[in-house]
């Protein structure tokens, strides 16, 4: 094992030829998952450190628990069930939402960056609330249309609709719609990422045309009709013999199923719209690296 820099003085700089700034200095058995893992000792600073020191599990005394609460999470599962299947405090659970959730987006990130640019690609709104169905959120998704790889998404407050909109400026009072903010911020982040000529797809929204135009004002944006009639137990999915955005409602109709907060007339509720994002993040790193593992085309 090479010898590694010391994570405390950060000190690059090699003392001699001959000599490196760490030697090891014993090995100890982490407790978390009974690994042995190497320690070393700084020749400059005269500190010890290990190879866990920089790892993102640094401190973590249930990190072994860190993969099956992902596939829980992203099965349907809720929080409070995945506490007591794991023999593990609620509290464990909601800090291990957090940390999954901001490794996750990373992950995501990075891998955006090594796949090839995308030629066609669909995104939509999909409707959520916290805390009562007189605060609705929106999240907007990003599919690849292809391989129905998830290549973004972004959560946005947005004011109630329908009969609930009285009820909901009376007791929350008024409420931005922040849905084009949040489509913003993603076609920011999906610009790198797609071919400047690329295929976009959508429903015929009258608000998405001009911010797809602001970020890809040279790509083939096409608004296709929706259908309203879905099949009975598939939620997103149409019962209609063609559907043109079948990635982008095949995805959503796995968000609902896989996302415990997600499911129509579920108990599960967010009451934050940042823990919403960690999970969503969560899921996507499961749907995009597990789920699609061997699935090339989207039909």
């Amino acid at each position: 094992m090479k010898n590694l820099l010391c994570p405390y003085c950060l000190d690059k700089k090699p003392l001699s030829d001959n000599q490196t700034h760490s030697v090891r200095a014993g090995r100890f058995r982490r407790t978390s998952d009974s690994r042995w893992v190497q320690r070393f000792k700084c020749r400059a600073c005269r500190k010890h450190f290990s190879t866990s020191t920089v790892h993102p599990c640094y401190k973590q005394k249930k990190r072994q628990l860190n993969c099956r609460l992902k596939g829980l999470l992203s099965s349907g599962v809720s929080l409070r069930r995945s506490a007591k299947l794991l023999h593990l405090n609620r509290k464990t659970v909601a800090r291990k939402l957090r940390f999954l959730g901001t490794q996750a987006q990373l992950h995501l990130d990075n891998s955006n960056k090594a796949h090839p640019l995308v030629f066609t690609m669909e995104f939509d709104d999909l409707e959520t609330f916290e805390h009562t169905k007189c605060k609705p959120l929106s999240v907007t998704l990003a599919v690849e249309f292809e391989t129905r790889r998830i290549l973004g998404f972004e959560v946005s407050r947005m004011p109630a609709k329908g009969r609930l909109a009285m009820l909901s400026r009376k007791k929350y009072g008024p409420r931005k719609d922040k849905r084009s903010e949040g489509r913003r911020r993603l076609f920011h982040r999906l610009k790198p990422l797609l071919h400047e000529r690329a295929i976009i797809k959508s429903d015929q929204n009258p608000h998405y045309m001009a911010d797809v135009k602001r970020y890809f004002p040279k790509a083939d944006y096409r608004q296709l009709k929706g259908q309203r009639g879905s099949t009975t137990g598939q939620g997103e999915l149409k019962k209609v013999r063609f559907d043109p955005l079948y990635s982008l409602n095949h995805t959503c109709a796995m968000y609902r199923y896989g996302i415990s907060r997600l499911i129509r007339k579920t108990w599960c509720t967010t009451k934050l719209p940042r823990m919403l994002a960690h999970h969503i993040s969560i899921y996507v790193d499961y749907h995009n690296n597990y789920l699609l593992k061997n699935v090339r085309y989207a039909g």
